[in-house]
């Protein structure tokens, strides 16, 4: 079997040939960009390729692996298409819902537009006729038409607005909603295919582009092209001598526009992308903040974020100076098409064959005219940003949660909090397993220790237990059945964690140990903090457990924010409790009562201790030791000291004795 491989290079969306064979255990596969689609040939075979972006990034920076058997390996063409089918495929349940209200906002612009349409006639007929034979009752009669039709566009643009800010504010509000749904729903593998910055990005300014884009579209869009060939129409009836003038200037608009559009509009999907950068460097050096004053790293991160900062000015500099030739460029040229007409119509004028009633109509039409082209163009920016956002939104809906769910209900044993896992390997998106044949039980109220170094894959091992991710190969069973046989709601209320990172939410203590159980009693919640020893420090707080946390709890302190996350836990009454190096910020003194409350008051709860101090683990009934992903060692704490290296390792390391078990 070859290992894992890639290709050193390939142009995008060339055809080219390669030679070589890259094989792996999933089978062949082609180095390309995340997000490429790709046709490879394999000789006479032709086979769609996954799409890319399925493989993290990487999945795509290991090491070439010597050519065993050459073949021609030849890239058809990338496959995109697949990103205007995904747009219409998550867009369809908004156009059922939203189709309505947005046709009849297009009847009233439809309305909106004929008016607009019939005033520049009703004004030459005022001027040829009216003005011109000095019949006052012609004037008052002609002038009453046009207010009235100004009127009704009027009201029919005032209903069209009510109506468009109606869609738009509702489509924006429903989208972003289901995709902060959409979000919750994926697992934590497909997650971390996305970078938090650019998730938050995407519930926000993504949608707000997407909302942007559908109130242009009822306002400006549908209504320009009518105005245009209205106009255009109308033009040239009115007078077809003057129309060279509009296939002159016309062409010419139509040129602008399309430079604009090959040129300008690309930029934008680089400013979206800056605007990531831009989001995740404030949101690391925000959440950073403390570890940033404690080591004087202002100069460092201001120069980081005036870079990124910089770059996102320069693209989004490169985009706005597009506009601004473009749009002097347009109004030349209108300008010029209207001294033309003027010119021309003058001539005409004085000639007897034309009315100067019919100038002044023809120069309103061809403004109208050039005019839509060019919010035509503006709609276009509007579309070129919402294309760039929805594609964005579109890679987040099309994520499919990768793990199968059941609807049965969890068996109720007899005595609930066994733990199994046989043969299980597991690896992050297709690099190198973490975990490698686990095997390990664990019995109703038995507490277990788990240690090992930094990176021995210890909180993926308890990760796979309430199904954050789904084991490579081997099973994981709770209580008896496979937890991909369980309902996840059901398997996740027998077990509680308190990861290895504290996040505490902002509101009162009181709310935050509600997550651990909405319904908890004064008592329960007294309790849990008793055992948790955190009920004597929240009782000095100002309003006790009622006081209100900042964001993450930036207002306590390591080992306060510890020992609430544990009381969190404790409230849900599990069956299960995980204690991933939990204890990490708190004393030995409070972690040792800590342990005296959770076997006194929870006997019978299997507890899993995740930790790196062998000071954490040593009383465990057994310890598990983990070494860059296996098991190497299993047993008491004496026992690993006279039997186990690894183990006897890290004793030294960290008491600088040698190890000796107690006969």
């Amino acid at each position: 079997m070859h290992a894992p491989c890639r290709l050193n290079s390939i142009p995008s969306y060339s055809n080219t040939s390669y030679n070589g064979t890259y094989k792996s255990a999933a089978g062949t596969i082609i180095q390309g960009r995340p997000g490429d689609g790709l046709s490879v040939r394999f000789g006479s075979r032709t086979a769609r390729a996954l799409s890319l972006h399925n493989y993290p990034r990487a999945a795509w920076r290991r090491a070439v692996c010597p050519v065993r058997q050459p073949y021609r390996t030849r890239v058809i063409a990338p496959q995109l298409s697949g990103k205007g089918v995904l747009i219409l495929s998550y867009l369809k349940p908004y156009f059922r819902r939203f189709g309505k209200p947005f046709a009849v906002a297009i009847l009233f612009l439809m309305f909106e537009a004929l008016c607009d349409l019939l005033q520049p006639t009703l004004m030459s007929r005022i001027i040829d006729v009216g003005v011109q034979n000095k019949d006052l009752d012609y004037v008052i009669r002609f002038g009453g038409y046009m207010l009235l039709v100004t009127a009704f566009g009027a009201v029919a643009a005032s209903l069209r607005n009510v109506i468009s800010s109606h869609v738009s504010l509702n489509f924006g509000t429903r989208l972003r909603s289901d995709l902060f749904r959409q979000v919750q729903t994926l697992s934590f593998g497909n997650i971390d295919k996305f970078d938090r910055a650019s998730l938050v990005t995407r519930l926000t300014n993504d949608v707000t582009q997407m909302q942007n884009f559908t109130n242009g579209l009822m306002r400006i869009f549908v209504k320009s092209p009518l105005i245009c060939i209205g106009s255009l129409i109308m033009a040239v009836r009115l007078n077809p001598p003057l129309s060279l003038v509009l296939a002159v200037v016309v062409p010419m608009v139509a040129v602008l526009i399309v430079v604009n559009m090959r040129i300008g509009f690309p930029l934008f999907g680089r400013v979206q992308k800056a605007l990531d950068r831009l989001n995740g460097v404030s949101r690391e050096y925000l959440s950073g903040v403390r570890v940033v004053k404690a080591f004087n790293r202002f100069q460092y991160e201001s120069d980081k974020f005036d870079g990124v900062n910089r770059s996102y000015l320069d693209i989004s500099s490169r985009a706005m100076r597009m506009g601004a030739i473009f749009s002097p460029s347009i109004m030349l040229t209108v300008n010029f098409g209207i001294a033309a007409v003027i010119w021309i119509g003058g001539h005409r004028v004085d000639e007897g064959h034309m009315q100067v009633g019919h100038i002044i109509a023809f120069i309103n039409y061809m403004t109208q005219i050039l005019f839509s082209l060019l919010m035509i163009s503006n709609v276009f920016n509007l579309f070129v940003r919402a294309k760039a956002s929805s594609e964005r939104i579109g890679e987040v809906f099309a994520e499919k949660d990768a793990m199968t769910w059941s609807d049965k209900e969890p068996k109720t044993p007899e005595a609930p909090g066994s733990i199994a896992l046989q043969g299980v390997s597991f690896a992050y998106g297709g690099t190198e397993s973490v975990l490698r044949d686990i095997s390990l039980t664990c019995q109703p109220g038995e507490t277990i220790g788990i240690i090992g170094s930094t990176g021995s894959g210890k909180s993926t091992l308890v990760s796979l237990i309430p199904r954050f991710y789904d084991a490579s190969s081997g099973t994981v069973t709770v209580d008896g059945t496979d937890v991909r046989e369980v309902d996840p709601k059901k398997l996740r209320e027998r077990i509680a964690i308190v990861p290895q990172k504290t996040v505490l939410f902002t509101g009162t203590i009181r709310e935050n140990l509600l997550w651990g159980k909405e319904d908890a009693t004064e008592e329960e919640l007294l309790l849990a903090a008793k055992m948790a020893q955190a009920h004597e420090f929240i009782e000095t707080c100002p309003e006790g457990y009622e006081t209100k946390l900042g964001q993450g709890g930036v207002n306590l302190s390591g080992g306060q924010k510890q020992r609430l996350s544990i009381a969190r836990a404790l409230v849900r009454k599990p069956s299960i409790l995980i204690l991933d190096d939990c204890t990490s910020a708190v004393d030995a003194a409070t972690e040792s009562r800590i342990k005296a409350a959770l076997r006194e008051y929870a006997q019978g709860l299997t507890c899993l201790l995740i930790a790196q101090r062998i000071s954490s683990v040593m009383d465990a009934e057994r310890i598990v030791v983990l070494d860059n992903g296996e098991i190497v060692g299993s047993g008491t704490h004496d026992e690993l000291l006279r039997d186990c290296r690894a183990y006897q390792e890290i004793y030294r390391s960290q008491t600088g004795k040698e190890a000796e078990a107690n006969v």
